[in-house]
């Protein structure tokens, strides 16, 4: 059976991709070694993220040529406004952070980065661009919990951030992720080709190096205030 079109990205982009789901903030998380101020700064990016992510599946209903990929896209907006930022915001209030506070933040490099590379590559693409660009984030993080909640290495008693792995690497969101597997092979199939495929991993790989860099803003932020 051949492999999938995300299958294919991860082999090329194997550097990229390593660096992002195996980045020491992951690994620090995993093992509850993760200073919680370094953690509250990456809820209070995700939460500014996820306005963005909010926005690509937007334009992700006018990159549409039929209404099957008008309609599944237009779900994922309504669940990303309606459910996942609620969740966030939910999630967050648990960790001292208000929505009020997280919108009055300014963006980081790392989040305009990643978000309105995004955008760009939706605006100037297609459908696949677009997906392709937002596969890191989509899929990634549920490659990164499965892989987390396997490793010996990943302490859950006592961690304070279980309830973050275990949503990630639970049925729902892996699901998740197998939908947005499925949705890249549909897309490839009736926009790609192998022709493509090279302007695609390209795409893929700057999108895991700005993931990369969002989990490296959780560290370094802190680093720089307490110099």
């Amino acid at each position: 059976m051949p492999e999938g079109l995300f299958a294919r990205l991860v082999t090329a982009s194997a550097e990229p991709w390593r660096a992002y789901t195996r980045h020491d903030f992951v690994g620090l998380l995993a093992t509850g070694e993760l200073p919680e101020s370094y953690f509250r700064r990456y809820l209070t990016q995700d939460y500014l993220f996820l306005i963005h992510f909010a926005r690509a599946w937007g334009l992700a209903i006018y990159k549409s040529d039929t209404l099957a990929e008008m309609r599944r896209a237009q779900r994922l907006v309504a669940a990303t406004l309606d459910i996942e930022i609620g969740l966030h915001i939910d999630y967050c209030r648990g960790w001292g952070l208000s929505e009020a506070m997280m919108a009055a933040e300014p963006e980081a490099m790392a989040t305009v980065a990643y978000t309105r590379f995004v955008l760009d590559r939706g605006l100037a693409g297609d459908r696949l661009d677009l997906e392709t660009a937002l596969a890191p984030c989509i899929i990634g993080y549920a490659v990164i919990a499965a892989e987390r909640m396997t490793d010996p290495a990943t302490r859950l008693a006592g961690n304070p951030y279980r309830e973050w792995l275990e949503m990630y690497a639970g049925a729902a969101y892996q699901d998740l992720a197998r939908n947005a597997k499925a949705a890249l092979d549909e897309q490839f199939a009736s926009r790609g080709g192998d022709g493509r495929f090279p302007a695609l991993a390209a795409t893929f790989a700057t999108a895991a190096r700005l993931e990369a860099d969002f989990w490296q803003m959780g560290l370094d932020a802190e680093r720089r205030a307490s110099t």
